[in-house]
C-alpha cells in the first residue's frame, strides 16, 4: 500500500486527461454531422459527416475548461453540496449509528445473514439501474451502503461496490431504462420495451456475475481485513474496526428517523421511475429529509447548520472532480473533434463478418463513452449511425442497441471522464488507481460476458 502514496491525485489525473484532449483537438480533424430532430431529441443524419474548419484549442481553453466544466455539471454540484449537507444532519441524530450497530449484532448472532443480505442489496440496486437508469442517485445511496459494507464486516471499497457496481451492472443489462434502451429504440424506430425477453436474460447474468465477483473479495476481507485493497485508507480513517463499543439506544426519535430517511429513499425511486424526478426535485426531498431529522430529533437550530455545514465541506473534492471531469468533455466539444472520432470508428465496422462486425460496435462504443459518458447522450450521437448501418450488415436493430447499452454501461464505472464514478471515489476517498485495481478484472470479464451474448441474436434467434 506504499505505492499509493506516489500515486498521482485523482485531480492531477484528470487535468493531465484534459492535456491529452487539448492536443486531439491538434491532431485530429474536426467535424460534423448534420443533426436533425426526432422525439424531441437531436439526432445525427447518418452519412451527413463533412470537415470543418479546424478548431484546435491553446492553453486558454485548458485553463478556462474548469470553470466552463463547472458552469455544465452545475446541477450535479449542487446536487452533492446539499445531498452531503443533509445527510450529515441524519447522521448526527445517531440514527444510522443506531441501525448499524443493530445490523452488526444481528450478524454476530446470525453469522448467515451476511451470505444473503449484500447480494439481495446489489440486486435491488441492479434493479434500479436496469428500470430506471439509476446512476447519479448513487451519489446519495454510497453514503448509506460504504458504513454499511463496514458494518457488516468488509470494507469501503465493499460498500460502494454494493450501490456502484450494483446499479452499473443493471444498468450495462437494462431491460427497461427509458435514458438508454428507451431513447435508442425510439431513435432506431424500435417499439418501446421491446426485445424485453432476452434482455431479461442478459440482466440476471450480468448482476449474478456482478455479486459473485463482490461477494467473494467481500469474504476475503471479512476473514482477514489486511486483504482488502484499502485496508490502510480505512485504518487511517477509523473504519476498519468498526464495532459497537459506544452503544447508541434505538431511541423512539432515532426510529423515527431512519423510518424517514427509508421513506425518502422509496419515494425517490418512485419519483425517478413514474414522475420523472431528477436533480432538482431529489436534492429537494433529501434537504426536507434534513430538516424533518433536525426537528424528530430536537437537535437545535446551530446544531443543523452546522452539521450541514460540515457534510457540504466533506463533499468539497467530490464537487471539484466532478466539475473538473465534465471540462475535459467541454474541450473535445470545442475542438469539434467528437463527430470526427465518432464517424471513424463507425467506418471501422463496415464490411466485416456479422460476428466480428456485432463485436466492433460494442468496442466503438466503450471508446466513444470516454468522451460522452451520457447514456441517453451517446444514443443520440450513435444511433442514427448504428441503425442504418446495422440494416445494411443484416444485423437487427436490437442487437445493434444492445451492443450500445453494453458498451455505454461497462465503462461508464471505470472511465475518468464520468463524473459520478469519480464523484463517488472522492466520497468514499478510495484513489482511482486502488479502484481501477479492484474493478478491472470484473470489468474484462464482464466485457468478455457481454461480448458472448451479442452472439445468440445473431445465430439462435432473430428479434
Amino acid at each position: 500500500m506504499k505505492g499509493l502514496k506516489k500515486f498521482p491525485d485523482t485531480i492531477v489525473i484528470i487535468m493531465a486527461i484534459m492535456l491529452v484532449f487539448l492536443l486531439l483537438t491538434w491532431v485530429v480533424p474536426a467535424g460534423e454531422f448534420q443533426r436533425a430532430s426526432l422525439n424531441g431529441r437531436q439526432v445525427i443524419v447518418a452519412g451527413s459527416y463533412t470537415r470543418v474548419e479546424p478548431s484546435p484549442q491553446g492553453i486558454g481553453a485548458f485553463f478556462q475548461a474548469p470553470i466552463k466544466g463547472f458552469t455544465a455539471a452545475a446541477e450535479i454540484i449542487g446536487f452533492v453540496f446539499l445531498v452531503g449537507g443533509a445527510f450529515s444532519i441524519v447522521t448526527r441524530t445517531g440514527a444510522i449509528d443506531a441501525g448499524l450497530q443493530s445490523i452488526i449484532r444481528l450478524s454476530e448472532r446470525k453469522p448467515g445473514y451476511r451470505n444473503w443480505i449484500v447480494p439481495l442489496i446489489i440486486a435491488l440496486f441492479s434493479l434500479g439501474g436496469a428500470t430506471f437508469g439509476m446512476s447519479e442517485e448513487i451519489l446519495v445511496f454510497v453514503l448509506i451502503t460504504i458504513p454499511l459494507g463496514i458494518a457488516l464486516g468488509y470494507d469501503s471499497i465493499t460498500g460502494v461496490a454494493i450501490s456502484f457496481v450494483g446499479a452499473g451492472v443493471g444498468f450495462a443489462g437494462a431491460f427497461l431504462n427509458p435514458f438508454t434502451i428507451g431513447v435508442a429504440q425510439g431513435i432506431a424506430e424500435l417499439p418501446p420495451a421491446s426485445g424485453m425477453g432476452y434482455r431479461l436474460i442478459v440482466w440476471g447474468i450480468t448482476t449474478t456475475v456482478g455479486i459473485i465477483y463482490i461477494m467473494r473479495y467481500a469474504n476475503r476481507v471479512a476473514k482477514d481485513k489486511q486483504k482488502s485493497l484499502v485496508y490502510d485508507i480505512d485504518k487511517e480513517r477509523d473504519l476498519v474496526h468498526m464495532e459497537p463499543e459506544n452503544h447508541l439506544d434505538f431511541t423512539l426519535p432515532r426510529q423515527i428517523t431512519l423510518w424517514l430517511l427509508a421513506a425518502a429513499l422509496a419515494l425517490l425511486v418512485i419519483g425517478v421511475s413514474k414522475w420523472d424526478w431528477y436533480i432538482d426535485e431529489i436534492a429537494g426531498l433529501f434537504v426536507a429529509l434534513g430538516v424533518a431529522a433536525a426537528i424528530v430529533s430536537h437537535l437545535t437550530m446551530d446544531e443543523s447548520i452546522k452539521a450541514f455545514k460540515e457534510g457540504a465541506k466533506d463533499m468539497m473534492v467530490a464537487a471539484l472532480v466532478i466539475g473538473l471531469a465534465r471540462g475535459l468533455l467541454v474541450i473535445a466539444e470545442e475542438g469539434r473533434i467528437i463527430d470526427t472520432i465518432l464517424n471513424s470508428l463507425a467506418s471501422a465496422s463496415e464490411g466485416m463478418p456479422d460476428a466480428i462486425t456485432v463485436e466492433i460496435m460494442f468496442l466503438f462504443q466503450s471508446c466513444l463513452n470516454f468522451f460522452v459518458p451520457s447514456g441517453s447522450g451517446q444514443a443520440a450521437l450513435t444511433m442514427p449511425i448504428m441503425a442504418p448501418l446495422s440494416d445494411l450488415l443484416g444485423i437487427s436493430r436490437q442487437t445493434a442497441v444492445l451492443a450500445f447499452q453494453f458498451g455505454d454501461g461497462l465503462s461508464n464505472m471505470i472511465i475518468p471522464t464520468s463524473g459520478v464514478t469519480m464523484g463517488i471515489l472522492a466520497i468514499a476517498k478510495i484513489p482511482y488507481n486502488v479502484w481501477v485495481r479492484w474493478f478491472l478484472p470484473l470489468f474484462l470479464l464482464l466485457c468478455l460476458v457481454c461480448a458472448l451474448l451479442l452472439l445468440p441474436p445473431l445465430f439462435l434467434f432473430s428479434w
